[in-house]
């Protein structure tokens, strides 16, 4: 048996150089009790806090492998519920930063989450078209709205109505009654996507933001109907839609009741706001005291208006009808009747524009606190990777915006090109189209930042104290690292300088561009003109003119060979001291973008922009191996320093480990969201740095720990099936029709997993009490004590473990050969008074799936019918447990508010007092009715 190979393993270490990513929002959190201080922004699969007073990173919220798309933190100011790109959502406590809630229901990516108004449940939308309510507190699904034809842009809870209103690209609203889980209302009064809706004015105004340059705004009535409870409802009688009178809106679009006999508020069209931006409303949102509405397009400009309240509205309306009456001089009282109705209060004087706040960079989301004293915060992640804070004051006539803070340290404005490693393993630089960064690779903080053009190419100069970067115009710029300054700009190149070779003996480097030609240089060193040191400096020495535009550049270890790719997809080989031909390697059907050659000289390695990787002698020029790499263009390409194992980035997102001996894919590294443009190995080759067009900087460690390809293979495999199992139809529930499952969750690996441990368990418990009753029965015959034991408790234990969000998903997938066994054993704990609401959660679940097979069961009847008795009996238990427990914490309250004159919780005491009084009037006016 031969001896395998064994390869060191790369392991994803930490992400850097991005301060938000594109995909989510950002909002204020309440951290240590200040508010206006902290926010939270998504950066790929993870969620970091920065300090906007210090500009530092203070908690990063670490993700799995999904990029995050929507955030929104709950009202208390604990937890943030973060909405991933597959659909998950994950509730994170933002004292441990921990996330213990995870909710899997939606197919695709989550775009819209909001809490109620006590935090108790959470709405999120989809792009998949649903909308799902979740129980927050019971970490489980309420239910699952379906009704919008196209992804969900907004959603939001009624305060004091147990209603939802929802907004989707599909141009409509809808209004959700989650009392019966049904929509009652469609808004069809939108001819474009609608974006945004917020509500206003107590809840009795509905502003929605669309594809347009207007803000409509929509009156909302609540209509509150009588039914005699005794007198059976009269029959509806359905109205074909050609004869169903429906409203007309002011615009002329239409305005459609579903179910108008039992709507439960009627929505006109009051007016609309017009912005300036003509393009369509990115984000509209409100503050959370109701008095500033903001909203902003795909540009740069914010617009702020100011909600009035009904004092100011009517001082408003006093002093206009006050300076009518002055001029005109009327007296009678007729006139003055035609007076007030004509200076009536337009939409304009009750939404007032206050500012426009203008920032650096267009707008991708943004986030508002409005204090008491009337200061406005506003804070906006930008699409330049970067956080920008402003502040004004609202109550003054003419407010003027003052940007507070910026954070900008942590990344670049535009994508990194090009990064180098130093000779010492510690720094890497890091280059984009405006700027240079130098990083500490231990502490991943930005030491240096220099201003520089578009670069595409860099390396440290030996001895670590300047840079080289090439550009996209063609120059070369030289920096000293110790000072931050530009010591030389050179124009090298008549085109794009595409890439840039050290020599091995670290004497000069050589350069290759878009003008055909490459260009050889050395280091020296100059007198500087404003000091009387010296200072380095490079000379050109020799030119090599070639037939094509010159794309990669690369020396061989022995500085005797100097490869050159070309835009004719070869690869050309020249001797570096007479520059003669020596081979030509084709074979690629695209141009070659990049190529490296191994440290003995042997092989050379050449990735191209046809998806493959072809290993070449550098002896003879043969051809040993074409590796088919990436799902898209091969950008970069890396030997490890003294060895034949090579990396590659690709535009598919992955970087992948080759051996270049025995032609094998050794491991891919997988973390990035969007393109990887390049990477950068130590020279130790213990690290690797990646950038990519998400922003996103990324370190990579080689660990001690082996990685044998067959386990490499097997794991992979393990992770295509969990893929496979996500994709897979939904069970249905007998009754229901395919597609049309109505469940909260889906099906997943956990969920399956799950299931799976749940029938070993009843496998276990059947072999553990058969094996008990014939232990019982040789005792028995022997005359012994029977020893006792309980098998079923395992049972419950395998229960508590599963999930809350997960439990129904798991009972979905059991099969029915289990269920009597379950069942039995349900009754057995429930009797014991074990877990009574876990169980009876499960209980109706299964009576909801099964409930054909299990009432056609004749075997089942005793169970169902001990489970009846049982489960009334111990559920009643439980409730007067509740009920005293309630009543024992109202005394202490009551007793502690007594003792220190404080009223605590007053908010939730005051909203309880406010909906029981109005249940007595309502139930006063039934009275008063009958």
């Amino acid at each position: 048996m031969g001896l395998t190979k064994q390869y060191l393993r790369y392991v994803a270490s930490a992400v850097f150089g991005l301060i938000g990513s594109q995909k989510g929002n950002i909002v204020f959190v309440t951290l240590r009790g200040e508010k206006g201080r902290y926010v939270a922004v998504p950066a790929c699969e993870h969620v970091f806090i920065w300090d906007l007073r210090k500009g530092e990173k203070i908690l990063i919220l670490q993700g799995l492998k999904q990029e995050v798309t929507c955030l929104c933190p709950s009202p208390d100011g604990l937890h943030l519920a973060v909405g991933y790109e597959d659909g998950s959502i994950r509730i994170f406590s933002l004292l441990s930063g921990e996330g213990n809630i995870t909710f899997n229901g939606h197919k695709v990516a989550v775009t819209s989450l909001k809490y109620d108004q006590l935090g108790g449940r959470l709405a999120s939308g989809s792009k998949d078209t649903d909308v799902i309510v979740w129980d927050v507190i019971n970490e489980s699904g309420l239910y699952r709205l379906k009704g919008h034809k196209d992804a969900v842009t907004q959603a939001l809870f009624l305060r004091e109505k147990n209603l939802l209103v929802t907004s989707g690209k599909d141009t409509m609203v809808k209004w959700w009654d989650l009392d019966n889980q049904h929509c009652f209302k469609t808004m069809v009064g939108h001819r474009t996507e609608v974006w945004g809706l917020v509500l206003v004015s107590e809840e009795k105004r509905l502003i929605t933001g669309a594809a347009d340059s207007e803000l409509r705004a929509w009156d909302l009535t609540y209509l509150q109907e009588i039914d005699d409870l005794e007198e059976p409802d009269p029959k509806k009688i359905k109205v074909s839609p050609g004869i169903q009178d429906t409203p007309e809106a002011e615009d002329g679009s239409l305005e459609v009741d579903e179910t108008p006999e039992d709507r439960i508020l009627s929505c006109r069209k009051a007016g609309s706001i017009m912005r300036e931006g003509r393009d369509r409303v990115v984000n509209l949102a409100m503050d959370k005291t109701g008095r500033i509405l903001a909203c902003h397009g795909p540009d740069s400009v914010l617009e702020i208006f100011c909600i009035l309240s009904k004092e100011e509205v009517q001082k408003k309306m006093d002093k206009k009808l006050k300076k009518a009456r002055k001029k005109a001089k009327l007296n009678s009282s007729k006139e003055e009747e035609d007076l007030e109705v004509s200076v009536a209060m337009s939409l304009q004087d009750e939404i007032q524009r206050v500012a426009n706040i203008k920032t650096s960079a267009k707008i991708k989301s943004f986030d508002l606190i409005y204090s008491p004293h009337g200061e406005l915060k506003v804070v906006f992640l930008l699409q330049n990777n970067l956080v920008e804070l402003y502040s004004l004051n609202a109550s003054l006539h003419t407010p003027q915006p003052v940007r507070i803070s910026r954070i900008t340290l942590g990344g670049h404005r535009s994508d990194v090109r090009t990064l180098s490693f130093s000779s010492d393993n510690i720094a890497v630089l890091s280059a984009a189209a405006d700027s240079i960064k130098i990083w500490n690779r231990s502490t991943l903080q930005c030491i240096r930042t220099m201003t520089c053009e578009y670069a595409l190419c860099s390396f440290f100069v030996p001895g670590d104290r300047q840079v080289v970067i090439g550009t996209k115009t063609g120059k070369l710029q030289l920096y000293d690292l110790a000072s931050g300054n530009l010591l030389e700009t050179i124009d090298a190149h008549d085109g794009a300088l595409w890439s840039m070779s050290l020599s091995p003996d670290q004497r000069g480097f050589v350069t290759g561009g878009a003008d055909k030609s490459v260009k050889f240089w050395d280091f020296e060193l100059v007198k500087d003109k404003n000091s009387a040191q010296k200072r380095l400096s490079v000379k050109q020495t020799r030119t090599l003119q070639l037939d094509e535009d010159v794309l990669c550049v690369s020396y061989s270890p022995n500085q005797k060979l100097l490869a050159v790719s070309l835009l004719d997809c070869t690869v050309k080989i020249f001797y570096v001291d007479t520059l003669k031909f020596f081979l030509s390697l084709y074979g690629h059907k695209l141009p070659v973008i990049c190529m490296d050659i191994s440290h003995d000289g042997a092989l050379i390695a050449t990735g191209s922009a046809d998806r493959n990787v072809k290993i070449w002698g550098l002896d003879f020029g043969d051809c040993h191996k074409s590796l088919f790499a990436h799902d898209d263009s091969v950008m970069y390409l890396r030997f490890v320093p003294k060895s034949h194992l090579f990396f590659t980035a690709g535009k598919d997102r992955k970087i992948k480990q080759w051996d270049a001996d025995r032609f094998e894919h050794i491991q891919t590294l997988e973390g990035h969201h969007q393109e990887v443009w390049c990477l950068a190995i130590s020279p130790s080759g213990d690290y690797i740095v990646s950038s990519s067009h998400d922003k996103s900087l990324r370190l990579w460690e080689r660990t001690r720990e082996p990685l044998i390809l067959e386990e490499e293979r097997e794991m992979q495999r393990e992770a295509e099936y969990e893929e496979s199992v996500a994709k897979e139809d939904q069970p249905t529930v007998p009754g229901e029709t395919q597609g049309d499952s109505y469940f909260t969750g889906k099906k997943t690996i956990e969920t399956v997993k799950a299931a799976e441990r749940i029938m070993e368990a009843i496998e276990l418990y059947r072999e553990e009490t058969a094996k008990m009753k014939e232990h019982r029965a040789i005792c028995k015959a022997a005359g012994k004590e029977v020893r006792r034991y309980q098998p079923s408790a395992y049972v419950l234990e395998i229960f508590k473990g599963i999930k809350s969000s997960e439990l129904e998903e798991s009972l979905l997938v059991l099969p029915f050969s289990y269920i009597p066994d379950i069942l039995t054993l349900f009754s057995e704990f429930i009797q014991r008074g074990s877990d009574v609401e876990l169980l009876c959660r499960c209980l109706f679940f299964l009576l909801r799936i099964h409930f054909g097979q299990i009432t056609s069961n004749q075997m089942l009847v005793p169970v169902i019918e001990k489970l009846k008795e049982t489960t009334i009996s111990k559920v009643r238990q439980v409730q007067d447990v509740i009920g005293f427990n309630m009543a024992g914490l109202n005394y202490l309250k009551r007793e502690c508010e007594a003792k220190s004159e404080v009223m605590f919780f007053a908010d939730a005491t005051s909203q309880l007092e406010e909906k029981r009084r109005k249940r007595k009037n309502r139930k006063k006016m039934i009275l008063t009715l009958t």
